[in-house]
C-alpha cells in the first residue's frame, strides 16, 4: 500500500535486515487483507521492491494459501526473476512433494512457508527441512 514508506525503511533499517510481502491473485496485488485488487502487477512491486533495496521477499499466491493445492513453481521463478534475488515461496504446500517440485529451480527459492500442511500433518518439518537441503544439493 505503501511504497515510499517501504523505500523509507530500506534506507533506515537497511534491506538486508528487512522482508517485503507481496500477496497476488492471478498474478495481481492485493490489498485490503486480500479483498481489494490494487491494479498493479506483483512482479512489477517485485522489481519496484527489489531497485528500492529489499534482499528478501515473501511471495504469497493468495488463491492457493491454506488450501493444500500445490505451489505454481513458475510464478515463483518470474517474482525472483524480477526481484533480483530469491523469493520465499508461500500458499498451496500440500506435502513434501511439493517442495520437492522446486528442487529444479531452488536458485530462485529461498525459503518455503509451510503453514497449514505441517498444522494439518501433511508434513513434518523434519520432511520439510530435509526435501531443502537435498535440492541445495542438486
Amino acid at each position: 500500500n505503501d511504497p515510499d514508506l517501504a523505500r523509507a525503511a530500506v534506507e533506515r533499517v537497511g534491506g538486508d535486515r528487512l522482508t517485503a510481502g507481496i500477496d497476488a491473485k492471478g498474478g495481481e496485488v492485493a490489498v485490503s487483507g486480500w479483498i481489494e485488487g490494487s491494479g498493479v502487477a506483483a512482479c512489477d512491486l517485485a522489481r519496484e521492491m527489489g531497485k528500492a533495496g529489499f534482499k528478501h521477499i515473501v511471495y504469497t499466491d493468495i488463491a492457493r494459501d491454506g488450501m493444500q493445492t500445490g505451489l505454481d513453481v513458475q510464478a515463483y521463478v518470474q517474482m525472483a526473476e524480477a526481484f533480483g534475488h530469491p523469493v520465499i515461496a508461500s500458499g498451496g504446500v500440500a506435502s513434501v512433494s511439493d517442495i520437492e517440485r522446486l528442487a529444479p529451480v531452488a536458485s530462485s527459492i529461498e525459503g518455503v512457508i509451510t503453514g497449514r500442511a505441517v498444522y494439518e500433518g501433511t508434513l513434518t518439518v523434519e520432511e520439510g527441512v530435509a526435501a531443502c537441503a537435498a535440492a541445495t544439493k542438486e
